[in-house]
């Protein structure tokens, strides 16, 4: 088992590594990272100490002054290779760098000058190194204004915001959980590369990606529909999208029912995508679920009796409770990440439709049983 340690641990990136690495608890321990560990070197060292790996991630992007940037930067690499230095480390360190080495900026000279830090290190220790330079990543829970612009439309356009686009460039991308996969080939490969340019999955021009982001505000966030998804790259900027929903205000969506002398008509879902549609009574008492999804798209409609839908993010101590019942139809949609159960609270069975964008396979079912 390895001891993985994550500096930068709570942030965009680290977050979803951190939150990966926890699939795989045989494999991996993670060594929990508090960024007030750089303003103490006990606590540091007590950290680097711990690690059989440890991936560096903390850094500023953006600040008013870029001086400020720069000098956080390096500041933050001497202060780790210290503590490897005082604790006589033999960790495999990872080092987050960026493809804007090479422009002329201070964000990209506290890269590349800290990437070179920490491989001279490597040499005089004898340590393993990997110096990862990154393409512009993106996926869901990046900050607005500060991790991608993907991150800031997705932002204003489920905030009644208007995106500006700036420059429309031609722009290579890497979803985030790609990385993560990155990350974890380089740590199972175990050999020092000083210089090694992560791939890029995805090149695109900057309105191409506001024009899809705008249908699916228009389809899905205004009208519940899931859009039709061609590629890879969609599902994943999709799944982006939804990240940036006020979960607690935007569900339950009410169903229209159209309603004469026969009965009742709904309308439960409208799919550009096709996938697997399931339907299930529970009695009272009973909770279904408990369990969340990394890239699966889901819908919960209740049409029948009481129940209660609760979800929570997984490194989130916040549950959210949504009470639906099928005097008035409605429906919530499952964010990837944030584990979810349904209940019945009624005294009626409780009936469900359940659709997901992918028929159910044990050997990838990306479910991870975890209580709410």
């Amino acid at each position: 088992m390895k001891r993985i340690g994550i500096t930068g641990q709570k942030g965009f990136v680290g977050s979803h590594l951190y939150n990966t690495l926890g699939l795989s608890p045989d494999e991996y321990e993670r060594i929990n990272f508090r960024k007030e560990f750089f303003e103490d070197a006990e606590k540091l060292d007590a950290f680097v100490s711990k690690c059989d790996v440890i991936v560096h991630l903390a850094a500023m992007n953006r600040h008013p002054d870029p001086e400020v940037v720069y000098k956080n930067n390096i500041d933050l690499v001497q202060s780790l290779v210290g503590s490897l230095e005082r604790t006589g480390s033999s960790a495999h360190v990872l080092f987050s760098s960026s493809s804007q080495e090479e422009r002329d900026n201070l964000y990209g000279k506290s890269k590349k000058e800290g990437r070179q830090l920490l491989a001279d290190w490597a040499q005089r220790s004898g340590g393993t190194f990997t110096g990862l330079i990154i393409p512009n990543v993106f996926g869901p829970f990046g900050q607005p204004n500060y991790n991608s612009f993907i991150a800031t439309f997705c932002h204003k356009l489920t905030h009644n915001e208007t995106p500006v686009i700036d420059t429309d460039g031609e722009v290579k991308l890497i979803y985030v959980g790609e990385l993560v996969k990155e990350i974890f080939d380089q740590i199972k490969s175990g050999i020092t590369q000083a210089e090694y340019t992560v791939p890029f999955t995805t090149s695109i021009k900057v309105s191409e990606v506001l024009e899809k982001l705008q249908d699916y505000k228009k389809l899905y966030f205004e009208g519940g529909e899931i859009p039709e998804l061609q590629t890879q790259f969609d599902y994943q900027l999709f799944n982006t999208f939804r990240s940036y929903f006020d979960i607690a205000t935007h569900y339950p969506v009410k169903f229209k029912q159209n309603i004469d002398p026969r009965g009742a008509f709904v309308e439960i879902i409208r799919l550009g995508i096709g996938g697997q549609c399931s339907f299930s009574t529970t009695v009272p008492g009973i909770t279904r679920g408990n369990h969340f999804h990394t890239r699966k798209i889901e819908r919960f409609a209740v049409i029948k009796g009481k129940a209660l839908i609760q979800l929570r993010k997984i490194d989130s101590d916040e549950v959210l409770d949504f009470y639906l019942d099928g005097a008035e139809p409605a429906y919530v949609d499952m964010p990837v990440w944030y584990t979810h159960n349904i209940k019945n609270i009624g005294d009626e069975e409780l009936y469900t439709i359940f659709w997901i964008n992918e028929p159910y396979n044990p050997d990838d079912a990306d479910t991870y049983f975890v209580e709410v």
